[in-house]
């Protein structure tokens, strides 16, 4: 509902009280992390997107968005490591 309205900050706000509550589930946390990224809360994407690499460093997605994170922060060859990483992981081996 959030995201179907853009209202990005406020799915974070709901989204930040259920990954509290369940702090091990990825998807949560993941939903989270593309809440803050949309909302230009780039620190707390990336210390989101950190968690579920570090629990799951084969999470495509999780990889994806981390790269395009850093890239909105301007740290550019960080990015292209995990975008490299992610496109390895998707299968995509023309672009890694």
């Amino acid at each position: 509902m959030f995201f179907d309205a853009r209202d990005y900050a406020g799915a974070a706000r709901v989204l930040a009280g259920l990954v509290e509550e369940v702090p091990e589930q990825t998807g949560p946390r993941l939903l989270l992390a593309r809440a803050y990224y949309h909302s230009a809360q780039l620190r707390r994407a990336e210390a989101e997107l950190r968690v579920i690499v570090e629990r799951d460093p084969v999470e495509h997605y999780a990889r994806l968005m981390l790269g395009r994170t850093l890239e909105r922060q301007g740290r550019h060859a960080e990015a292209g490591t995990q975008l490299r990483i992610a496109s390895a992981l998707a299968g995509d081996f023309g672009n890694a």
